[in-house]
């Protein structure tokens, strides 16, 4: 069994435990919506105890990997984990993991609810056996519905939400951003495991907690989704830029405000200035920019007539970044005033970001068999309890004896019948 590889967390280290520390997890799920919430209570001090199948383990092991199986997916998704792998074929290995579900505070879980009912790992049944049990689900479509039962996938859960034809791009769905709607999933089926622990706490009863991957993305989307549903006279509400657009919905050539915009510069790298009010930042912007004569027209002189002609201003502006390297004009931007700008990063450019560097939003893990890896953080900050990767993710079945003896209390003999008898 190989031991722990820990790191040091970018928040000073208090000697407190982990916020859930003593809490245990009995985490079922695959692929990255239910893995991705088991590691963020791991990070947070939860014992995750993961459960794989038997003989070939968890799918994610060989998903994304390199030619010598080294898989980032699979570290980042079930770090802080331990692993037990059993076979839910057969009754002996469902009533082992019932027995350390009967142990545990939360029993996560991410299959159609037609697999967990059948093999007896529902809400009701492992309920009877520990009240005070958080059951999660995480489910497609919600648990409600004629669809709740139905199979779905990161690429779904962005499709149904709207999200892939989000405002700007409604003429051709956009190319979908591998795994957000799972990542997302994932954040909301933490916050209700924290939910349902804290109502515990307060009131002493378990419950069943579900999420799912269109419930998540509605949630991410909630400000354009609450625009289509309170309407009046038929009408949105609309920002003050959407009111000077001439084009029907936001587009970068026609943004309703020119300094609300994204701008590609010479070198091919984009830049992006967030001035909600004009009045304050256009003097500082034009100097930043040289004074250009072109923009010194009077169809610019307040914020309104800058909104009302931003188609214009924006063409100018194009010309004007498209002329220095984006460095060029980030230091001049910066170094005048504090504006709202900043670079738009590729994934690469924002995985070595410094900022992101300095609050540990990226992070090192020593790694027994890897050498040095580099991964998400935690993105909470805490001062006194702050979250770690105390463990690598696991190998397959790395702690399936340690389970069985210290939890639930199996000598070497049963585990050497189990193992013959193919539970294990």
């Amino acid at each position: 069994m190989s031991e722990a590889a820990e790191l040091d967390a970018p928040q000073a280290d208090t000697g407190l435990p982990g916020p859930l520390d003593g809490i245990r997890v009995v985490d079922w799920t695959i692929w990255q919506q239910g893995p991705v919430a088991g590691a963020m209570l791991g990070d947070l001090g939860a014992e995750v105890i993961k459960i794989e199948e038997r003989e070939r383990g968890d799918g994610g092991r060989a998903m994304l990997s390199f030619d010598d199986g080294k898989s980032p997916y699979w570290e980042m998704n079930n770090r802080n984990k331990k692993s037990l792998a059993i076979d839910l074929k057969s009754e002996e290995g469902v009533e082992l993991v019932r027995k350390l579900i009967d142990r545990s505070d939360v029993f996560v879980q991410n299959f159609r609810p037609s697999v967990a009912e059948k093999i007896g790992l529902d809400y009701e049944t492992l309920k009877a056996r520990n009240p005070r049990l958080i059951y999660c689900s995480a489910s497609a479509f919600g648990p409600e519905g004629p669809e709740r039962r139905s199979r779905a996938y990161d690429l779904l859960g962005q499709a149904r939400s709207g999200f892939l034809l989000r405002t700007g791009h409604e003429d051709e769905p956009d190319t979908p951003d591998g795994g957000l709607a799972d990542q997302m999933g994932a954040i909301m089926l933490a916050y209700g495991v924290l939910v349902g622990l804290m109502a515990r706490e307060r009131h002493g009863v378990g419950q069943k907690v579900d999420t799912s991957l269109l419930g998540s993305m509605m949630w991410l989307r909630g400000l354009p989704i609450v625009l289509s549903l309170m309407r009046e006279g038929g009408q949105q509400a609309k920002s003050e830029m959407a009111r000077h657009m001439k084009s029907k919905v936001p587009t970068r050539k026609d943004p309703g405000n020119p300094l609300w915009n994204t701008f590609k510069c010479a070198d091919g790298k984009w830049l992006a200035l967030a001035c909600v009010a004009t009045d304050p930042h256009w003097p500082v912007v034009m100097e930043a920019l040289g004074n250009p004569p072109e923009l010194a027209d009077e169809r610019w002189n307040d914020h309104w007539g800058r909104c009302a002609n931003a188609r214009e201003a924006t063409e100018v502006l194009d010309r004007i970044f498209a002329s220095r390297p984006r460095q060029h004009w980030l230091d001049r931007l910066v170094g005048l005033n504090d504006l709202p700008v900043s670079a738009i990063n590729t994934t690469e450019e924002a995985a070595n970001d410094p900022q992101a560097l300095a609050n540990g939003y990226v992070t090192e893990l020593d790694h027994p068999s890897y050498g040095t890896i580099r991964l998400p953080g935690f993105p909470v900050t805490l001062s006194e309890t702050p979250a770690r990767i105390r463990r690598q993710a696991p190998q397959f079945g790395e702690h399936t004896e340690e389970v069985l003896i210290d939890l639930l209390g199996l000598d070497w003999d049963e585990l050497a019948r189990l193992r013959d008898a193919k539970v294990i």
